[in-house]
This record gives C-alpha cells, sequence and structure tokens, in this order.
C-alpha cells in the first residue's frame, strides 16, 4: 500500500514550508493533492521525490519558471532528458557568475591600484596629475594576480584532442574568436600554450561565454580568465601535440 502523508510531514522532509508547499500546487509545480475526508491534503512518495528536484534545481539557481519547464521532463521518467535540461541551466548560470566575478575582480583591481596611487603623492597646493585625485592611477607596483579558471581543479583523465561541435558551429566559433582577439594587445608563450593580454574595448561577457563554451566541445583546452596588473588576459594550455591547435586559433606568442 503507497504511503501518504500530511503536508507538516512533507514539510519535514522537504525542507520547504507548508505555505510554500500551498504555494507551489497554486501556481502547478506541485500536482493537486488529494484530501482526507477532514480536507488535509494528503502527499505521496512521488511528490516528496518530486520536492527533493525541485530543491536541487533551486540550488542551483534555477528560477520558479525554469523550474516549471524542468517538472515537466522530470515527470517523463527519463534521466537523459532532465540532465540534457538542468545542464543547459547550469551552464547559463555558470556563465552569468563568472561574468561577476570577473567583473569584480577587475573593478576590485581598479580600487586597489587607486588605493596605492592615493598613498604615494600629496601635492601641497591643489590636486595634480600625479595625487590620484583627478587622473588615472599609474601605480602598478605590488598588484595582486587573480586567476579564474573556467574547469574545476580537479585530476582528470587525458581527453581526446577533438571538438566535438559540428562543422557549421566549429565555423561560427571560429568566426566569434577572431572577432574578440581583435581585441588583443600581446600574446606571450605558456610553458604549454599562450596568454593572450585584452586591451580595455574588449566586451567581457563574450570573453567568458565563448571560453565556456569552448570548455564545453574542445576538453583537451585548459583555460584561465587572469585579472592582474597587466589587465585582463585569457590563458590558453593544451598537450603538446595540440599546441598548433592553440597557436591556429588563439595566435602565435610575438
Amino acid at each position: 500500500m503507497a504511503m501518504t502523508y500530511r503536508i507538516k510531514d512533507v514539510a519535514q522532509r522537504s525542507g520547504f514550508s507548508p505555505a510554500t508547499l500551498r504555494y507551489y500546487e497554486e501556481i502547478g509545480l506541485l500536482p493537486t493533492s488529494a484530501r482526507t475526508q477532514a480536507g488535509y491534503r494528503q502527499y505521496d512518495d512521488r511528490t516528496v521525490e518530486r520536492l527533493a528536484f525541485i530543491a536541487r534545481a533551486k540550488q542551483l539557481g534555477c528560477s520558479l519558471e525554469e523550474i516549471a519547464e524542468l517538472v515537466i521532463a522530470w515527470d517523463g521518467g527519463q534521466c537523459g532528458p532532465v540532465q540534457d535540461r538542468l545542464r543547459h541551466a547550469v551552464a547559463q548560470r555558470l556563465s552569468a557568475a563568472r561574468q561577476q566575478i570577473l567583473e569584480l575582480t577587475t573593478f576590485t583591481q581598479q580600487l586597489s591600484q587607486a588605493a596605492e596611487v592615493l598613498e604615494l603623492h600629496r601635492p601641497l597646493g591643489p590636486c595634480d596629475d600625479q595625487c590620484g585625485c583627478v587622473s588615472e592611477p599609474t601605480a602598478r607596483a605590488g598588484s595582486q594576480r587573480i586567476s579564474i579558471g573556467a574547469k574545476p581543479t580537479m585530476t582528470r583523465s587525458p581527453q581526446p584532442i577533438a571538438c566535438t561541435a559540428g562543422p557549421q558551429l566549429q565555423r561560427q566559433r571560429v568566426a566569434e574568436w577572431r572577432a574578440l582577439l581583435a581585441h588583443v594587445d600581446l600574446r606571450d608563450s605558456l610553458p604549454a600554450g599562450i596568454r593572450v593580454s585584452f586591451n580595455p574595448s574588449a566586451p567581457l561577457p563574450e570573453l567568458i561565454r565563448l571560453t565556456a563554451a569552448e570548455q564545453d566541445c574542445c576538453r583537451f583546452f585548459d583555460f584561465a580568465i587572469t585579472v592582474d596588473s597587466r589587465g585582463v588576459a585569457l590563458e590558453v594550455s593544451a598537450p603538446a601535440n595540440a599546441l598548433p591547435i592553440v597557436h591556429e586559433l588563439f595566435g602565435v606568442p610575438a
């Protein structure tokens, strides 16, 4: 016989308050509950499992509108479509989070540089072009390098030197990289790759988006977006036999 639960029991099991459970039922995230003769809501194990899925989606940053679409796939009873949709939602959240991190990191770097300048020169008279009050900071000493990796740091098995994107998408991606790399001021060699430094006109959201997209289809690349005293840069590394691909896509160090 199937187990049934009162709303207070489901609230304890799921972590959602009774008010939230009623709201989810109102907006369709939960199916309409059965009722006892006394009018109390009754829930089954499937509803408890559904709430666990909703909680996971909320943990991953999905909105209620997105969760409403995700539960349709979840109701199908097949994990594959659910994973596909969740993976897409997570990729969007990850890209947005990295963009925010990069923007905040860049702003933090600018503030640090301004703080350095404001300590270096105090004129006796009015502000001048060296005091930092009315001009762009020029001090660079002591800046801290901050790296934002596009991949989590973990032990990984060697990845095949292959791109999983189709030919049309590959051509589109190459065109997008070339447009972005038009904002590069300098290319430096790394032990296993290249560091491309961008000028201030580079669109940071596009850098984040392309880096995440490239990581998804070319897993043999390792990326790090860095912000230091030199500005914003992208570091790309790969196995030795893939370095020609790195140089073909990102250029050759000067």
